[in-house]
């Protein structure tokens, strides 16, 4: 058995544990992470590719933007498709300025894992076992296996970055913890290809047969969604019938311009919101999807994984440079009161773009009527603009 000692210790070597080991390490505080899987599987992942402002700064703060600005697509809109015909939401213009980039969370880990391996920091992948104890003492701890050995981390704070299914959320005790969620009845069924984009910018569909999202990852690569029954397996779609499907939903000169190409990764991603209240359990922190999950419709996890972040990684900094607790103890509210904003945005844009065959003809003609008024209305179109961009950081403090 082997006992270390270190400030933090960060549970997941995901994007939210990386970038907060990258930002302590920035500031002079210790931490190690832990991870269960091994490196190539966590990059395997194919996850979201949009960033918000305040992520692409905070990659930067993290001194590992450079890759972002020399390779991202920077999208200053994008296009509502709806009742077969497209209309531009102009974020740059409605906003004053603001941009996202379209950088791959693939990239976004590589470029984290990148920065901590050449500074020398450590991770632990294939990390068996893991456990968190004592959290709520002034002692925490963080053990797992490793080739047969028994290993503890003691710590001042324990950071779970360890996602829906990690063992964070789940040792928290069930008394203190309050859990919200809506699962949607249908999923996404994403496709990844070496072809270029159908659209230099993203198109959200809104068909009689279901959702579409055009999407992309470079000028080479495109990555397509196509909502499916949540009862529909990987196997039961050949690339051919998802070209078709994708066909059936686009306009006619999407339609003319889209290139196939056999897949390089085809997944089907079931949705739902939910997050967890509290985020602090007295000295561990849940951060990222341990706290929190939104449909992808508008993009916003990794965006608020990248937030919460932020706010953890200044209340630990606050705690060690200036002595005083604030952050910390503010460290959840602040969180919740971002999350659940972004959270109600994706639960809109998700009931707003797909089919509930539920709701019937006359939830189509609703969901017409208001995407009639968004295009139309300035006010409507700003509305959906700064949500999507994504909130200041302070916004409404």
């Amino acid at each position: 058995m082997s006992t270390t000692r270190t400030q933090v210790a960060i549970v997941g070597a995901g994007p939210s544990g990386l970038l907060l080991g990258q930002l302590l390490f920035k500031a002079g505080i210790d931490a190690i992470i832990v991870e269960r899987q091994s490196g190539d599987y966590v990059l395997s992942r194919i996850r979201a590719g949009v960033l918000e402002q305040v992520t692409m700064d905070l990659l930067d703060e993290a001194g590992v933007g450079q890759r972002m600005h020399a390779e991202g697509l920077i999208h200053g809109g994008f296009d509502l498709l709806f009742k077969g015909a497209r209309h531009r939401i102009d974020m740059n213009k409605l906003t004053g300025g603001k941009n996202v980039i379209v950088y791959g969370q693939t990239e976004v880990t590589r470029d984290l894992m990148d920065a901590r391996q050449a500074a020398g920091l450590p991770t632990v992948y294939e990390a068996e076992n893991v456990q968190v104890h004592d959290f709520d003492s002034a002692k925490p701890r963080v053990t797992y296996e490793k080739n047969g050995q028994l290993h503890t981390i003691e710590c001042d704070f324990i950071a779970g970055c360890d996602g829906f299914h990690g063992v964070c959320r789940a040792s928290a005790p069930k008394s203190a913890i309050k859990e919200f969620e809506k699962v949607y009845p249908f999923g996404w069924l994403g496709v990844l290809s070496d072809t270029p984009p159908v659209h230099h910018e993203l198109i959200y569909a809104n068909s009689t047969r279901g959702f579409a999202l055009c999407s992309q990852r470079s000028a080479t690569r495109s990555r397509y969604y196509l909502q499916v029954p949540l009862t529909d397996k990987v196997e039961q779609w050949s690339d051919e019938a998802f070209w078709a499907e994708l066909r059936n939903r686009l306009d006619p000169e999407a339609r003319e311009h889209l290139v196939t190409g056999p897949s390089i990764e085809k997944s089907i991603a079931p949705l739902r919101s939910f997050v967890t209240e509290p985020m602090r359990f007295g000295r561990m922190f849940l951060a990222g999807d341990a706290a929190h999950i939104v449909p992808p419709t508008g993009a916003k996890g990794l965006n608020l994984a990248a937030t919460d972040v932020k706010y953890l990684s200044s209340a630990f900094i606050a705690y060690y440079m200036d002595k005083t607790e604030a952050g910390i103890d503010a460290y959840s509210e602040r969180c919740l009161r971002r999350i659940w904003r972004a959270e109600r945005f994706s639960w809109w844009f998700t009931s707003l773009m797909h089919n509930f065959p539920e709701n019937g003809d006359i939830g189509q003609k609703f969901q017409d009527a208001e995407l009639d008024y968004l295009i139309h209305s300035e006010a409507g179109s700003r509305t959906m603009a700064e949500n999507y961009v994504g909130l200041p950081l302070n916004f409404g403090e």
